[in-house]
């Protein structure tokens, strides 16, 4: 009896897709969002780079929520020339992405878009992206440790769902990129800035969709995927 009541219970959990990073032929995801969704009281589901429009509609009909994870660079609605220092995304997750986070988008679906994930979710919506926010913003700190980027702070805006989730104005995050957005997609809306302006997090009206420049999963911020799982369960 207690081991069917256990396995009835692990069948309510939400089931919360991933995807992965493709480079070489290879699939890729680091640990920590795995064990983030897990922790968060979710089902983590590998989303691989799919061929085919119908695989990632099927995606999200039977998944709950999603993470779109970091990656190379975005390229949809780029503004100026991407630097030597950050590599295309390989095309075939470029293409997965897309399609796997629009399905998701039209059910209306959670979706935690985390660096890449946020840039290609604002892309998606009609935004655009700095190639190389260091050199097209004037006063722009270092955002990527291999230009001797460290841990920053972030100011969130209040009457947000980042503000709501996280229950502050301030936080520290880590940082991690060289593309940054530019100007926000039509149902975004700006919830955190770095000191020098440059957004750290967007988020839709309803929260369903929300992106952050920085890495939570390698930091303690669990809120961020509690909200998530939160979200998918309803």
């Amino acid at each position: 009896m207690n081991r069917a009541r256990t396995v009835a219970a692990t069948k309510m959990e939400p089931l919360v897709g991933i995807t992965m990073s493709f480079e070489g032929d290879t699939h890729r995801l680091r640990h920590a969002y795995v064990e983030a969704v897990a922790r968060a009281g979710a089902l983590p589901v590998l989303v691989p780079s799919l061929e085919g429009a119908g695989l990632a509609t099927e995606l999200a009909e039977r998944l709950d929520a999603l993470v779109i994870t970091g990656g190379p660079a975005i390229v949809d609605g780029l503004v100026g020339e991407l630097p030597a220092d950050i590599a295309v995304t390989d095309p075939l997750r470029a293409v997965s992405d897309r399609r796997t986070a629009q399905a998701f988008i039209d059910r209306d679906k959670p979706i935690l878009g985390i660096c890449y994930g946020m840039q290609l979710l604002n892309a998606l919506d009609g935004g655009t992206i700095y190639a190389d926010v260091e050199k097209q913003v004037d006063g722009a700190l270092a955002h990527s440790p291999k230009r001797g980027a460290k841990d920053h702070p972030i100011e969130i805006r209040e009457n947000t769902h980042l503000f709501s989730t996280l229950g502050t104005q301030a936080a520290t995050v880590n940082t991690r990129h060289l593309q940054a957005v530019a100007t926000v997609g039509s149902s975004f809306r700006v919830s955190a800035t770095s000191p020098d302006g440059v957004i750290e997090a967007i988020e839709t009206d309803n929260g369903h969709r929300m992106g952050v420049q920085f890495h939570p999963e390698r930091m303690a911020m669990i809120a961020v995927f509690d909200a998530l799982v939160s979200r998918a369960r309803s």
